[in-house]
């Protein structure tokens, strides 16, 4: 009988110990402009060890609640690794975030938070995918946002191509990448290496576990014909807020309620134009203000009214406003509802002043197409990010021993 009760009780065990992969959780509605990255403009917290990776986000009840942050150490396939707290912090996260204080003379009030890791009371002691999760008083989790850290051991080099599969020659891009591990002691780099290829800093399109083709000595090389392509998309939209009053190239008009709109033109479909280039910033976002010194505080929200025609070709697919600027989410708040007096699609978003890219996406069911109203052009401009992870036989974690980047505004054939 001992036998039988013992099977049931290993099952239940080991479900409870099955390590789930670590999703980025997005936000209520009141928890704004989530601003997450080192010590570069780009909202994608990629640093070396030891420098420092900053967090500021807006809570739009202004109430001064207490919100606490939490660390979790990730494997490449972002399952939390097997690592003890001590062995990749210095001290101890679960504390509260301390540096806050409230808007200044903004019609719409709210409280903005800050902060900075490492700080007085932790810091990170290993390399690798990180999980930084943020509580509320009551311990139930309000938004988590992945960040990435490094070490510089190896040299790693990534080539952005046009690529060569005739089937998609105008509509993707490969990427060629080239690891140099002359001073770092790799036995088995097929085995013990690893490496994640990221387009425009965006993880769901992320590819992973790809071998290297082929060993040169200390250098693997990956120059696949599909295998590391992406889509090329288009050019992100965007329009720019920093001066309340004055209207800019993509904003029609502006209207006061009780607070600022912005009106943007009504923009087009892109998929069957001729490519046209012009400079974004990858789906970026710059909170910014002309009314304020600090924009953390002084910069205001303002209601901004996005508007698309309506098209057969759409069906009954979903329309969403998509940008770094919602974490590129797919909620109610950024769906675009049909106007049946104007034909338009339209969504108004509350979103802090600044520079934002954004662009529209679609969404049948669960597949959400990137592209179907922006196109994928080959000589778009993109960003690509190498990752290069390591664990030696008998690690219990994976590192990540160099990384590489490239831009694809001179693409070649």
């Amino acid at each position: 009988m001992k036998k039988y009760l013992f099977l049931p009780l290993l099952l239940v065990s080991f479900l409870n110990t099955t390590a789930q992969v670590q999703e980025e959780i997005n936000p209520p509605n009141n928890i704004k402009t989530i601003v997450f990255k080192g010590e570069t403009e780009d909202q994608f917290p990629i640093v070396q060890l030891g420098d420092p990776i900053y967090l500021v986000f807006d809570d739009i009840t202004a109430g001064e609640y207490d919100y606490y942050y939490k660390l979790t150490h990730c494997n490449y396939d972002w399952t939390p690794s097997d690592l003890l707290k001590s062995q990749y912090l210095n001290g101890i996260d679960d504390q509260r975030i301390t540096d806050y204080s409230n808007s200044y003379n903004t019609l719409q009030p709210y409280s903005n938070y800050k902060l900075t890791i490492p700080n007085d009371n932790v810091k990170l002691k290993i390399s690798g995918n990180y999980m930084l999760e943020v509580y509320d008083s009551n311990y139930e989790l309000v938004f988590s946002r992945r960040f990435v850290v490094y070490q510089n051991l190896v040299t790693a080099g990534i080539t952005p191509k046009r690529t060569r599969d005739f089937e998609f020659i105008n509509e993707k891009q490969i990427t060629q990448i080239n690891i140099n591990y002359s001073n770092f002691n790799v036995v088995n780099p097929k085995k013990e290496v690893k490496i994640a290829i990221i387009q425009n800093y965006y993880w769901p399109t992320a590819i992973y576990s790809v071998k290297p083709q082929f060993t040169l000595g200390s250098e693997l090389v990956y120059k696949y014909d599909s295998e590391t392509s992406f889509y090329a998309g288009n050019e992100f939209l965007n329009f720019d807020t920093k001066d309340l009053r004055s209207a800019t190239a993509a904003i029609s008009h502006i209207e006061l309620t009780d607070i600022y709109n912005h009106y943007l033109f009504t923009d087009i479909y892109r998929n069957n134009r001729p490519y046209t280039y012009f400079p974004d910033i990858d789906g970026d976002f710059v909170v910014r203000t002309l009314q304020g010194d600090d924009s953390s505080r002084e910069a205001e929200y303002t209601d901004v009214h996005f508007s698309l025609p309506y098209k057969e070709e759409l069906g009954l697919d979903d329309v969403y406003v998509f940008g770094k600027f919602n974490n590129y989410a797919i909620t109610e708040e950024n769906k675009m509802t049909y106007n049946s007096e104007n034909g338009l699609l339209e969504a108004n978003i509350l979103i802090k002043q600044g520079f934002y890219n954004y662009k529209y996406v679609t969404k049948h069911g669960e597949e959400i197409e990137l592209n179907k109203i922006s196109g994928n052009f080959h000589n778009t401009e993109n960003h690509y990010l190498v990752l290069v992870y390591y664990r030696n036989f008998g690690d219990l974690y994976d590192s990540i021993i160099g990384i590489g980047s490239a831009n694809s505004i001179n693409v070649s054939n």
